[in-house]
């Protein structure tokens, strides 16, 4: 649910080439069932010109309420489409979890 939430906000401000938002809460250590970590990987034109920090203040804003929320965490990966292409569509992997399993 709270996924759907973060692409439909991140689809109505950016109109992205591309997004894909990832649960990864399972990979940390929170109770099975929370989402409370995600991967985002968002392609738009509407980058063109911004810094990647400027880009993250921007999605940071649109997810402002999911963040006071239950999201503890995003991995954001922002391209412009020249950039996407650029990198042949490959992503980083997240970093592994320092408190790395789940809670019963």
């Amino acid at each position: 649910m709270i996924r759907e939430q973060i692409e439909a906000k991140l689809v109505a401000t950016f109109e992205p080439a591309y997004l894909e938002v990832t649960d990864e809460s399972h990979r940390h250590n929170v109770p099975v069932g929370s989402e409370s970590h995600f991967k985002v990987v968002l392609v738009s034109d509407k980058f063109v010109g911004e810094r990647f920090l400027a880009r993250h203040r921007a999605i940071y804003s649109a997810l402002s309420v999911e963040l006071e929320g239950s999201v503890h965490a995003l991995a954001l990966h922002t391209y412009t489409q020249k950039e996407w292409e650029g990198l042949q569509d490959t992503v980083l992997a997240s970093p592994a979890c320092r408190g790395a399993g789940t809670l019963a």
